[in-house]
């Protein structure tokens, strides 16, 4: 039987970024990803990310202390979902043609 993979670790992925959790293995459509569960920090809620072999770089073990300060200290943001009609109502912004806004432009 093969042992699967459980750690606390600092994961290096490509593209210079760093994440820092709870590691396990896991099998999504039949194939193997790292599943990183990010504790709970004082800006962020404990989230979860999943990445392919392929996006990993380095898997640094580390005691859960050790990975819940590196969580604290990279301060990685769970995915957000992102509403350009809530962004547009939220912020004011017309809809406005680039003709109108010239035309707004030049009435000063």
């Amino acid at each position: 039987m093969e042992e699967k993979f459980e750690s606390w670790a600092i994961v290096e992925l490509f593209g210079h970024q760093k994440i820092a959790g709870k590691c396990t293995e896991q099998n999504i459509a039949g194939a193997n990803m790292l599943r990183i569960d990010v504790p709970e920090t004082d800006k962020s809620p404990a989230f979860t990310r999943l990445f392919g072999h392929s996006a990993i770089y380095s898997i640094n073990p580390v005691t859960e202390e050790a990975a819940t300060h590196w969580a604290k200290m990279l301060q990685v943001a769970p995915l957000q979902i992102w509403d350009v009609r809530e962004f547009i109502e939220k912020n004011k912004l017309s809809l406005t043609s680039g003709k109108d806004r010239a035309d707004e432009d030049n009435e000063c």
